[in-house]
């Protein structure tokens, strides 16, 4: 009867060892996958870039706040982005504000959408891809959009677009909410792109919607 009673205490410390390395292997399994899982996920967002990101905002309309190279501040509802600009639909106001790549600072998001712009997201169509900040230009000369210019010195420029080539802008000055007439122009400007900080539709650019 002992005996019994002894291998019977031998076969539950057996149990007990084989339960401890099951559990053992299966944490180490588990960390180990973990740990992978970690690896691919670095390894992806160091191939994700910020235009990107901003797509996947886009797509969601988030709101952000845009810091630009003078510091100014900027809020509303990320609506397009192309090659190498962004569109921001200002909050309680008509029109959009176009945002060249090198005119921005930071991007302010509540975390959600920090979170939720490294998530898996559709590249930018290739009519997108093409999009650059001169051929948006270009589009407003065409519809002759009213617009206002910002440019690194703190100078408004309120006008048209006549003309957009691959580097510069042609403006003629008018009164904000005037067509462009020639009575009206008081004045033109030829200005590098890379002096631009926002150009500011006064209406619906429909181009740049969607």
């Amino acid at each position: 009867m002992c005996a019994d009673r002894s291998r019977t205490l031998v076969g539950m410390e057996w149990d007990r060892l084989f339960e401890d390395l099951e559990d053992q292997i299966a944490s180490g399994w588990e960390a180990e996958r973990a740990a992978l899982d970690a690896e691919a996920e670095r390894l992806r967002m160091a191939r994700l870039d910020l235009r990107t990101r901003l797509g996947a905002l886009s797509l969601d309309r988030a709101s952000a706040g845009v810091v630009l190279t003078d510091g100014t501040l900027l809020r509303g509802r990320l609506s397009a982005v192309g090659a190498d600009w962004a569109a921001l639909r200002p909050e309680n106001a008509r029109g959009l504000v176009l945002l060249p790549a090198h005119a921005v600072e930071a991007w302010q998001l509540d975390h959600g959408a920090l979170l939720s712009s490294g998530a898996d997201a559709p590249p930018l169509s290739p009519l997108r891809e093409r999009m650059t900040f001169g051929f948006v230009l270009r589009d407003l000369a065409r519809r002759r959009t009213g617009v206002a210019v910002r440019t690194r010195s703190g100078a408004l420029l309120i006008g048209t677009v006549d003309r957009a080539g691959a580097d510069h802008l042609d403006l003629a000055l008018h009164d904000a909410g005037a067509p462009r007439r020639a009575r009206a122009v008081t004045g033109f400007r030829l200005v590098p792109f890379a002096a631009v900080l926002s150009v500011t539709t006064d209406g619906t650019a429909v181009g740049l919607s969607g």
